[in-house]
């Protein structure tokens, strides 16, 4: 098949060097190159396809599941905050010292 087909020119140098030091014509060494580059990524699609196997997490009725990620985001927050707290109130740090 007779094609145009627009190489940038850092592959063209590189495919007339191979075609020079191969000793086969331009044509030959673009074709060749296609070849093996389709044949690694046929190789790499050779097994099979990862299976999906759902899961029912048991979520209550009601329960807004678009939902979750805000609820640990808030969650998060809380637990930094608190964190926070604790680390500028000195006497907080003293009374969990004291229980240790």
């Amino acid at each position: 098949m007779r094609t145009t087909l627009t190489i940038d020119d850092d592959l063209a140098g590189l495919l007339k060097r191979r075609a020079r030091e191969l000793g086969i014509p331009f044509k030959e060494a673009v074709n060749r190159t296609i070849r093996a580059g389709l044949g690694e990524a046929a190789k790499t699609r050779r097994g099979a396809a990862p299976r999906t196997i759902p899961h029912s997490f048991g979520f209550r009725p009601g329960v807004d599941l678009d939902k979750l990620g805000q609820l640990a985001d808030e969650l998060e927050a809380e637990a930094f905050a608190s964190s926070a707290e604790g680390s500028r109130d000195p006497t907080r740090r003293q009374r969990s010292r004291s229980r240790a």
